[in-house]
């Protein structure tokens, strides 16, 4: 009875408004006493990439945050986040991953271990395509490993939470429907981070921004986690090592999204790496606002080929569908964007929320 309450609230954070934060803070309350944590580290993330972007948690000393990321980004180790997404499942133990033997981890060896901890129980928050969020939650080293069926539920969790998470990335509209005013003059941020990813120099646009894409919980780097990451990723590239992507997309509090790309620094110190965040261009912001809408993957399709200005007969030459099924599609998107036209969908999806 306590896990079916505890689903079905976390099933109602979907409709409930609230920011990804508070997401975060009432699975927390959910969740705690099922599962048997007692720590919990939860991220936001490029949902295009699964990169995290943010980092949240009262339980545990960020003292040490600049190896977390590097642990991240570098380690090849079992039960990452990315490894989770490909297996299939939403949710894994370090426990069941290595047949009991932790210290075949890593992140066990260098972090969990030294800090106290056993087992550690990861969950990733996929949703309509995209992984809106992840978390890492962690018991005490003599409580033993995370039961069958508490990873069971986590799993089940995680599905309810990336739909709460996307929810929250669907930008609010200002006055009349218009979306929020932009900050003036924007023009693209630029950070200079040392071999450990804390703030050599910034151009003038810079501070603002990072004060706009804040953790929630603070660390000791001085710029967003999503910096970070993005330094790392651009230090693994230039060591020729596969990455996921060059660039990661992180969303502020006003629904706005921006596009961080790190690159080494070519005569600087060592390890020093230049990071540019700019406004994301609609080719970019596009398919995320499409993801954060709830629209499956054939809505999008859909979708995309009105805003290049195609009528219902060409999405349905294009798609290979029956022009009544073209317009049942419509009529879905149409109510998940909360428009009622094709002008105000192509609006809201270029504007990012906001309707012509």
């Amino acid at each position: 009875m306590a896990a079916q309450q505890a689903m079905e609230g976390l099933r109602e954070l979907a409709g409930a408004g609230l920011t990804a934060e508070k997401v975060f803070r009432r699975a927390d309350e959910l969740l705690r006493t099922l599962l048997e944590y007692d720590a919990v580290c939860w991220h936001s993330a490029d949902p295009a990439t699964g990169l995290v972007t943010s980092v949240l948690s009262d339980d545990l000393s960020l003292t040490g945050f600049e190896t977390a990321v590097r642990l991240e980004v570098w380690a090849d180790d079992v039960a990452t986040f990315p490894a989770i997404r490909r297996s299939g499942v939403r949710a894994e133990t370090l426990s069941r991953v290595t047949g009991g033997r932790l210290t075949d981890s890593v992140r066990f060896r260098e972090m969990i271990g030294p800090a106290g901890f056993g087992d550690e129980l990861r969950a990733v928050f996929d949703a309509h395509g995209g992984m809106w969020g992840c978390a890492a939650f962690m018991r005490a080293a003599d409580r033993g490993p995370f039961l069958a069926q508490q990873r069971e539920l986590a799993d089940l969790a995680a599905r309810h939470l990336g739909n709460a998470l996307r929810a929250c990335h669907v930008p609010p509209a200002g006055a009349n429907g218009r979306r929020a005013a932009e900050p003036q003059d924007e023009g693209p941020a630029v950070v200079v981070l040392g071999p450990a990813n804390r703030p050599l120099a910034l151009s003038g646009p810079a501070e603002e921004l990072l004060g706009r894409l804040a953790d929630p919980s603070r660390t000791p780097l001085g710029v967003p986690t999503a910096f970070a990451v993005a330094a790392e990723q651009a230090r693994r590239a230039a060591r020729g090592l596969a990455v996921s992507q060059a660039k990661i997309r992180v969303q502020d509090g006003e629904g706005r999204w921006y596009v961080l790309h790190g690159s080494t620094l070519k005569g600087g110190s060592e390890g020093d790496v230049t990071v540019v965040a700019a406004p994301a261009t609609p080719a970019d912001a596009m398919p995320l606002y499409l993801s954060a809408y709830g629209l499956t993957a054939r809505e999008q399709e859909v979708a995309l080929l009105l805003v290049r200005g195609c009528d219902t007969r060409d999405v349905s030459r294009l798609l290979a569908m029956k022009p009544y099924t073209v317009q049942d599609h419509l009529k879905s998107v149409f109510a998940k964007a909360g428009v009622a036209s094709r002008r105000e969908l192509v609006a809201r999806i270029m504007l990012g929320g906001g309707t012509a």
